[in-house]
């Protein structure tokens, strides 16, 4: 059984706190270990679905009418999203045993999304090890009244759109101003993360120019531009999705709980399965915060063992325009102790 949604955006009393003593790994221990072993094969055959994908989607933007292009472009963008989740393996070090292999091939999944692998690794670490954390964590967590209060008018219009209608652009956001600067990572880290960000920059200079010589200006929209912004709209809709319900409480250092946030914190949204099956199941959070070495092909037994021992704890609902429209209408400001608040209700006090 799982927990089902209020209508309120004001927060329920957890459920959890009938089980403050419960830890991560007595969660952990409910999962059956061959969940966490690695496949070879099922992890290639991840690789071969994608890459296969893409190129189906390529060969359609090539040939498609304009009229088509639009469904052409999302579907790729779709497939592109496959390879992050492959390089979210990677980066996990759940693809394979071998590390040398997960940078190799973290690193040759990313390129083409012009994302350097180390950067986002060592950022997307923070993110699980403080998931909820207003203090801490760095995947989107809310602002606090006074936090927006006190942002420039510029950072407020650009919260405000990243929190509204234009939500399908906050993941690129999130690229440009995270991953690219040396200061965000600790000193041990950049050298790792130099040469992330100096592969990346190598090829955008080989490879836009060369699509410009061939295909021209049209042609990089065309073939690079409309399929990379497919990809940050499901990069941003997952994102968003997973952690931003109302029903998903945040807290500060002071309040927070580690097994609370990482079995209650985030949420199991079911997509169309084709999105699901194309994007390697990224849907089936609940068991990836659990424990990021579960393969992204096992998230769905690990997330049955889960439902069957937590259920009432875990949050579950299936993906909808409505489900987006009350996210992006309600979810704005954030209350430890009264939780989700509207912009327009915040200015009024």
């Amino acid at each position: 059984m799982t927990a089902t949604f209020t209508s309120t955006s004001v927060l329920p009393p957890s459920p959890f706190l009938a089980a403050q003593d419960l830890t991560l790994k007595q969660v952990i221990q409910t999962i059956p270990k061959v969940y966490f072993q690695k496949d070879a094969f099922k992890a290639w055959k991840s690789v071969a679905i994608s890459v296969t994908a893409v190129v189906l989607g390529y060969a359609a933007i090539a040939f498609s009418p304009w009229f088509l292009l639009p469904l052409a472009w999302f579907f790729t963008g779709t497939a592109l999203t496959g390879f992050f989740v492959i390089g979210h393996d990677c980066g996990h070090r759940s693809f394979s045993n071998r590390r040398w292999l997960n940078n190799w091939l973290g690193h040759l999944m990313f390129l083409p999304l012009i994302y350097p692998f180390h950067s986002w690794r060592l950022l997307h670490d923070v993110h699980h090890r403080h998931t909820n954390n207003l203090d801490q964590d760095n995947a989107w967590t809310p602002w606090t009244a006074a936090e927006y209060e006190d942002a420039s008018g510029l950072m407020k219009a650009v919260y405000r759109s990243m929190r509204g209608g234009f939500w399908w652009l906050a993941s690129v956001a999130h690229w440009v101003v995270l991953h690219f600067n040396l200061q965000n990572f600790e000193p041990r880290d950049r050298s790792r993360v130099f040469r992330s960000i100096a592969l990346v920059s190598i090829f955008a200079l080989i490879f836009f120019p060369s699509l410009w010589l061939l295909a021209g200006p049209w042609g990089v929209v065309k073939y690079w531009l409309m399929p990379w912004l497919g990809y940050h709209f499901w990069m941003s809709t997952f994102t968003l999705v997973h952690h931003t319900v109302p029903e998903i409480s945040f807290h500060h250092q002071s309040d927070w709980h580690e097994t609370e946030s990482q079995l209650a914190g985030t949420l199991h949204c079911d997509y169309p399965r084709w999105v699901e099956l194309l994007c390697h199941d990224i849907n089936v959070h609940v068991p990836h915060h659990i424990s990021v070495g579960i393969p992204s092909y096992n998230l769905r037994l690990a997330y049955g063992a889960l439902q069957k021992e937590w259920g009432p704890l875990i949050k579950q609902t299936r993906f909808s325009w409505g489900l987006m429209k009350r996210i992006i209408s309600d979810c704005h400001l954030y209350h430890p102790d009264q939780g989700y608040q509207r912009f327009r209700d915040s200015s009024s006090r």
